[in-house]
This record gives C-alpha cells, sequence and structure tokens, in this order.
C-alpha cells in the first residue's frame, strides 16, 4: 500500500487513529522504569482510603505517598491512580554510617529519645513493614552499615556519619543519651553486656543501659555507634613512661572509711583499666593506694584521674626519709612509726596499710635505688647519707628509744642495728635515747636522720713522745678507796685531795689507770674524754720573744732594783704518772699556767730579794740552782719531773749597768796607765840593753880576761901550794917520794876539777847558763884572736831578732865557718859538771 492510500485509509478510519494514539500515550504513563540503582516512589492520588489520623506515610490502599517502593526493573501503574518519583539508592561508604530517622510510625513512649527497634523492615528497605511492625516515629537506634540501600527517603530521613575511629593510642569515652537513669550518688552508669561496645544500642537499652556517662570505655578500632544515642570522646591511653609513676585518684565509688585518707585496693579491675570491676568490687572513691607502673592503660580518664609523678630515685650516697600520710597512729611517747613487713619497700602501699603501718615518719628509710611509690600516700625526702671520712669518727645521738636512766650520760651499747642503719632493730633491742657509746667509723652509712644525728669528730691521735690519760664518763661507780688514791707517788692522801680527782682500773668511771700509746683511737669523746700528754721534754721560756708563751720575769732585788731575768725551765711527765698529773691539775696547759709560771715566778722573786742587783748578776749559776732544787721539789707533788732551770740572760736597769761601767772602765784605765808605766820602763831598760848588747863583745871579751886572769892566779897558787907540800914531803923518804908524787898528782887533778865544777857551778848560779856559754865563746874567740883566726872588725854587721847572745853566736858563725860552736860549748859544759879538765877547746 502506498503513501496515498494510506492516508486515505487513516482519513476514513481517524477514530482507529485516535484510540490507538490514546493507548499508546496510556501505556506509556502505566509503564515506569527503575533502572538498577534507582527506586521509585509511589503516590496514590484516587480511589484508595484515606489515611489514619497522625499518619503521613500510606500502607497499602491508602491514598498518600505510598510507604513501600518500587525496585529497579519495569512496573505497570494506573497513571492517573499512581504517581511514580524516582530516586537514587542509599549507599553508605565503607567509612560510614547510616543514620535514621523515622517520620512516621508509633509514638515513642514518654522518657525515651529513641525509638525501639522494629524488626522485618530489612534495614528500613521495607518500610510497610516498619510501620506494620510497630516501628516508632523519630531517631532511630539502629544505624546502618556500608552498603546500598532502597530506603524510602520520605519516611526515613538518613544521615551518613562516619565510623568511629579509636587509634592505638586513644580511648573512647562515651556518654550515653539515652538508658535508665543512674542511680543516686553515683557519677558512672553501670556497665552492661551485649551491646558490643556500643555498636547496638538496642542491646544497650534493653539490657538496662543508663543515661549519661558511661563506665566502660572503647579500645583501639573501627566502631559502628550510633552518635545520637552515644557521644563518643576521644582521649589519649594513659601512658607511663619509664621512671614514672601513676597516682590514681577515683571519682565514683564507695566511700573512704572514716579516719582513712587512702581507698583500699580491690581486685580484678586490671590496673583502673576495668572500672566496672573496681566499682563492683567497691572500689574507693578518693586517692587509691596502688600506682601505676610504667606502660600504657586504658584508663578511663573521668573516673580515674592518673597523675604522673617521677618515680623515687635514691643516687649513691643518699637515703629516702619516708613519711606515710595514712595509717594507724603512733602510739604516745614515740617519734617514729614501727617497722612492718611485706610493703616492699613502701611500694606496696595496701600491705603497708593491711599490716599495720602507722601515719607518720617512718623508721625504715630507702636505700640507692629506683622504687616506684604511691607519692601521694608516701612523701620522700631525701638526704645525704653519713660520710665518715679517713681519720673522723661519727657521734651518735639516738632521737628516739627509751629514755636514759638517771646519772647517766651515754646510752648502754647494744648490737645487731648494723651501725645505727637497722633503726627498728635499734628500738626493738630497748635502744636509748640519747648519745650512743658507740662510734661510726670511716665509711659510708645510711642511716635514719629523723631517728639519729650524726656529728663528725676527729679521731684521738697520739704521736710518738705522747701518751693519752683517757677519762671515762662511763662504768661503774669507784670506791671509796680508789676515790682516796690519787697516785702511786703519794702516800696517804687526805680525804679533801680524794675527793678532787681518782684514778681508777678499766671499767669504772673516771680516770683510768691505764694510759694510750701512740697511735689512733676512734674514742668517743662523749663517753671518753683524752688528755694528750707529752712525754718527751717540755720547755717552757719566760722571755721577750713573740713566739714565747711568758713574757720575761720581772723582780726586786734587795737594794730596790728591777730585774727582768729570762729563764727557761725544762720537764717531763712519765708514762706511768701521767694519770696522777692530770688528776691533780688536770692538763699540760694547767700545770703550765697554774703551777709552774706561778712557782717560777715566785722563786726568782723571793730569791731577788735577798741579793743584790750586781750580786744576783755575778751569783747567777748559784741563783739557777737553787731555782732548780726548788722547782724539782714542787713539781714532784704533781707527778711532773724537773729536768732543768736555766737563767738564760738577766737585765739589770740601765742606769746601774751605767754606774757600773763607768767604774770598771775607770779601774780598766788605772790598770792601762799603769801598765803603760811598766811598759816605758821596760823600753827604756830594753834600750839600756840594747846599747850594752852593741858593745857586748867588747864588754864581755874585757870580763872574761879578767876572770880568766884570775883564775890563772889562783891556779897558779894553788900549783905553787901544790909544789910546796911536794917540796915538804921529799924529805919522807925515797920511798914515799913516788907514792906521795902520785897521790900529789890525783890530788891537784881532783882540786883543779873540783874547782873549775865550782867555778862552774858559781858562774851558773851568778850568770847563768847563756852567760857560761858566752864566757867559752870568749874563751874560745880568744884563742882564735891570739892565733890571727879571727878578723875583729867585719866588713858588714848585720842583726835581726832574738837575744844578744843569739847575735852574738850568729856572727861568730859567720867568723868561724865549719865549726860548731853550739856543740863545742855544751860539750865543755858537760865536762865542767862531771868535774873534768883539760885542754881549752882549740878551733
Amino acid at each position: 500500500m502506498d503513501a496515498v492510500s494510506l492516508l486515505g485509509w487513516i482519513a476514513h478510519h481517524y477514530y482507529y487513529v485516535i484510540a490507538l494514539v490514546l493507548l499508546i500515550v496510556l501505556l506509556y504513563n502505566s509503564i515506569v522504569v527503575v533502572s538498577g540503582n534507582e527506586i521509585a516512589l509511589i503516590e496514590r492520588r484516587w480511589f484508595g482510603n484515606k489515611m489514619p489520623q497522625g499518619r503521613v506515610v500510606a500502607l497499602g490502599n491508602e491514598v498518600g505517598i505510598q510507604a513501600r517502593t518500587l525496585g529497579p526493573g519495569l512496573h505497570f501503574l494506573i497513571p492517573f491512580i499512581y504517581k511514580a518519583t524516582k530516586s537514587v539508592f542509599t549507599e553508605i561508604l565503607d567509612d560510614e554510617i547510616g543514620l535514621i530517622e523515622s517520620v512516621d510510625g508509633s509514638a515513642i513512649p514518654s522518657g525515651r529519645i529513641f525509638a525501639a527497634v522494629a524488626t522485618g523492615h530489612n534495614s528500613y528497605q521495607d518500610g510497610e513493614a516498619f510501620i506494620r511492625n510497630g516501628g516508632q516515629k523519630g531517631p532511630q537506634i539502629e544505624v546502618l552499615p556500608p552498603g546500598k540501600y532502597r530506603i524510602n527517603p520520605y519516611l526515613f530521613k538518613l544521615t551518613k556519619g562516619k565510623v568511629t575511629e579509636i587509634m592505638d593510642n586513644e580511648i573512647g569515652i562515651v556518654e550515653s543519651v539515652d538508658g535508665a537513669p543512674i542511680p543516686e550518688g553515683r557519677i558512672y552508669a553501670h556497665a552492661v553486656g551485649g551491646h558490643s561496645s556500643y555498636q547496638n544500642g538496642e542491646e544497650f537499652i534493653n539490657n538496662g543501659g543508663q543515661k549519661g556517662p558511661q563506665i566502660e570505655i572503647i579500645p583501639p578500632g573501627n566502631y559502628r555507634i550510633n552518635p545520637y544515642l552515644f557521644k563518643v570522646t576521644k582521649s589519649q591511653a594513659t601512658k607511663v613512661g619509664e621512671g614514672e609513676i601513676g597516682l590514681v585518684e577515683s571519682s565514683d565509688g564507695s566511700a573512704i572509711p572514716a579516719g582513712r585518707i587512702f581507698a583500699s585496693v580491690v581486685p580484678g579491675h586490671n590496673s583502673f583499666q576495668s572500672g566496672q570491676d573496681f566499682i563492683s568490687s567497691g572500689g574507693q572513691k578518693g586517692p587509691q593506694t596502688e600506682i601505676l607502673p610504667p606502660g600504657v592503660y586504658r584508663i578511663h580518664p573521668n573516673l580515674f584521674r592518673v597523675t604522673k609523678a617521677a618515680a623515687v630515685v635514691i643516687n649513691k650516697g643518699e637515703v629516702g626519709v619516708v613519711t606515710a600520710q595514712d595509717g594507724a597512729p603512733i602510739p604516745m611517747g614515740r617519734l617514729l612509726a614501727q617497722s612492718v613487713p611485706g610493703h616492699s619497700n613502701y611500694e606496696n602501699g595496701e600491705e603497708f596499710l593491711k599490716n599495720g603501718g602507722q601515719k607518720g615518719p617512718q623508721i625504715d628509710v630507702l636505700l640507692p635505688g629506683t622504687y616506684r611509690i604511691n607519692l601521694n600516700l608516701f612523701s620522700i625526702q631525701v638526704a645525704p647519707a653519713v660520710v665518715v671520712e679517713a681519720n673522723k669518727i661519727g657521734l651518735v645521738t639516738a632521737l628516739d628509744g627509751r629514755p636514759l636512766p638517771e646519772r647517766e650520760y651515754v646510752a648502754a651499747p647494744i648490737t645487731g642495728h648494723n651501725d645505727y642503719q637497722d633503726g627498728s632493730a635499734f628500738l626493738s633491742k630497748n635502744g636509748q635515747r640519747g648519745p650512743q657509746l658507740d662510734v661510726l667509723r670511716p665509711g659510708t652509712y645510711y642511716i635514719n636522720p629523723l631517728m639519729f644525728a650524726v656529728e663528725i669528730d676527729n679521731v684521738a691521735v697520739v704521736e710518738r713522745g705522747q701518751v693519752g690519760v683517757i677519762v671515762s664518763n662511763v662504768g661503774e661507780d669507784p670506791t671509796e678507796e680508789m676515790k682516796k688514791r690519787l697516785g702511786a707517788s703519794q702516800h696517804d692522801p687526805s680525804e679533801e685531795e680524794g675527793k678532787e680527782r681518782y684514778v681508777v682500773p678499766k671499767g669504772f668511771r673516771g680516770i683510768q689507770e691505764e694510759v694510750a700509746g701512740p697511735g689512733r683511737y676512734y674514742l668517743n669523746r662523749r663517753a671518753f674524754m683524752a688528755y694528750i700528754i707529752d712525754t718527751t721534754n717540755i720547755t717552757i721560756d719566760w722571755d721577750d720573744q713573740e713566739d714565747t708563751r711568758f713574757d720575761q720575769l720581772t723582780v726586786i732585788s734587795k737594794d730596790g732594783f728591777p730585774i727582768q731575768v729570762s729563764v727557761k725551765v725544762v720537764i717531763r711527765v712519765r708514762p706511768d704518772q701521767a694519770p696522777y698529773m692530770v688528776a691533780k691539775v688536770g692538763s699540760i696547759d694547767n700545770l703550765i699556767q697554774h703551777v709552774i709560771h706561778p712557782m717560777i715566778d715566785s722563786s726568782f722573786r723571793n730569791q731577788a730579794s735577798t741579793a743584790s742587783a750586781m750580786n744576783f748578776l755575778q751569783s747567777r749559776s748559784e741563783e739557777q740552782a737553787k731555782a732548780e732544787l726548788r722547782a724539782r721539789a714542787d713539781l714532784e707533788r704533781y707527778h711532773v719531773e724537773c729536768v732543768s732551770v736555766l737563767i738564760c740572760q738577766i737585765r739589770l736597769p740601765e742606769e746601774l749597768m751605767q754606774t757600773q761601767t763607768k767604774r770598771i772602765i775607770a779601774e780598766q784605765q788605772q790598770e792601762m796607765f799603769k801598765m803603760e808605766q811598766r811598759s816605758q820602763a821596760e823600753r827604756t831598760e830594753m834600750e839600756k840593753m840594747r846599747a850594752t848588747a852593741d858593745q857586748q863583745p867588747t864588754l864581755v871579751a874585757s870580763e872574761i880576761a879578767v876572770k880568766v886572769a884570775t883564775q890563772k892566779k889562783t891556779e897558779m897558787i894553788t900549783l905553787a901550794e901544790g909544789s910546796a907540800e911536794a917540796k915538804a914531803l921529799e924529805g919522807s923518804g925515797e920511798g914515799k917520794r913516788l907514792k906521795a908524787i902520785g897521790e900529789g898528782e890525783a890530788a891537784k887533778i881532783a882540786a883543779i876539777g873540783e874547782a873549775t865544777a865550782q867555778a862552774y857551778e858559781k858562774q851558773q848560779e851568778a850568770i847563768g847558763e847563756e852567760a857560761i856559754k858566752q864566757i867559752k865563746i870568749v874563751e874560745l874567740i880568744s884563742q882564735a884572736i891570739e892565733q890571727g883566726a879571727i878578723k875583729i872588725v867585719p866588713d858588714v854587721l848585720v842583726t835581726g831578732g832574738g837575744s844578744a847572745a843569739d847575735g852574738l853566736m850568729g856572727q861568730l858563725s859567720r867568723l868561724l865557718p865549719g865549726v860548731d860552736l853550739r856543740s863545742l860549748v855544751q860539750h865543755q859544759g858537760e865536762s865542767h859538771k862531771r868535774g873534768e879538765s883539760g885542754p881549752p877547746a882549740t878551733l
């Protein structure tokens, strides 16, 4: 059929054409095509039941916007009855949740904020089932997980929210906006089970979850939590670093018992990470006894306030002094709390309190180390350890303990306290309060300064040449006999002397008989006083030097002149007598100041008053001897040996010394004048002798010639008499002639020798041996002159020192070379002494 025919047919049958067009338009409006990511919302306009009062969305045959929707596909709707409106699927991404609010349904019960969960609506995709099954109008508890949903946007208002993400170092703090009320007196809602970390709000409500801050927290992870029902606040996990501790204070729980400051420890809360177990186990509100060691904790920061504090570090050379802020009261009369076991150096506060630990300063101390101690329960004060250096000692005073007995100054010693480092042992063994007998030797000691006060003192050093006299303040009281015995060298001491001081054996209170020899001694000066006594010679000076103890003595002589005397006294204390010397005067200084000085001063004053100033000066040795004798006698009474008393210098007044000097000078001048006069006389004699000596050869020759002639005369007379006697005897007989002649000759020779000897002796007595020598020399000279061997006047004459004879002998030696004149003269003299005679010496 061609086009013309077709048009003709349509013109004749136009009503078929109209009907066909109407049919096509009807079919087009009746078919609803919904694509794969869409839904169709249906509105019924006509021919249906009216919706109930208060309803917004229609069900089934009700006129209005239908609760049901059309999914993807081809759908036929009567166009004038239904109107379809397309909408896209609701898509929830992986990190999102869908929050639903229903605009229709039954009313939420009074007091509730969120609608109860209805079943069978297929995640809100079946609106009719939601309404028919009692779905409630308003915000819904359930949330939509990630996915695509065909939800009627007219019935359900959907809001996308983010998944709650808790990082590894975070926790989630939850507050519910719906649920049962929290009981009165409680701050946090109790935990309920089954809600899967608040992701199942219906279970939370159904299981009695309470409205308000929740005690449970959310650990790290991703959670699909309804933010309308649960307000989640992120907070950092509690991290306690190395060298730190966590101090915990609970804001909820039962009340702490009256009289207590810190809450009791309850088990099962896993280091305060389970708040519900803490509350259920009877955890108490307030500061907690337990602490958190280093680590990361998921603790509810609103339930438990955690304060970080540095761990207690006690360095070497320090001690930690502990004061407990809670516990039983310290008994009356005690200063420090008693020691209790089991608290592990105060790190376990619960054991401390459970075992009867007392509130206040503790007797136990912390030694060097690191401790995790609850600083709210225990305050720690770091104090230096007691360090006793070399050549030092520590004197200890106990500040707590039993009272000292009456009349006791030093506490009785006890053992087992480890050099006062165990104060509890000290008290348990009835240690006494006050100065202690035992001392601390060089070292480091960890002593509680609240229990023991330590004073550093020097050791007692006794050098060579010294002894230590010990005075004991401890021990038994001495007997009356001991009190009266002053020393071994004292006999029958008076009662008054015995009451002053007493020397006792070892173990008794008083001055000890036994002395300490050279060395170092750890003596407690509170119990034992050591007097160091020099046993070598001690010199005491009285002079005007700056470094001497005393000024020179000034005494008055008998004639009223002041005399200054410099004195040196040397004393010695024997070791065995040292205790008795101390008993008498106390010390060497007291001996010098109060005994020796007054004694020497008085001694020299008394001696000077009995002599004139000049006599005192001139009799120095006698005065010194008298002073030494008196000092020795006086010092023996004090058990001191006087070695010597020396007068070093005596100074008289200047005017007296000037007068004396002038007198002595005058006497010296007189003596000098006399000596000068004698010198002049001797000089005159010398000149005379010198002149005589100049003419001596001639004078000597003349004198010798005269004497020789006289001697020859005598000789001749003697010879003549002998000859006469010989002739007179010639008549006696010829027989006797020879005998007479022999006897005569012998007599002659003897007479000549005797006469010669007597002559020499007389000459020696008269003129001396030197003159005789000179005579013999003259004889020799005479003989030499006679023989012409000597030249009388020399060509050159030189004289020197010595006597005239020496000069003459020197001249003769020059004139007579080769002749030993001295030997010749000596030989001649010896011959005359023996009575020999002979011919004169010849050159």
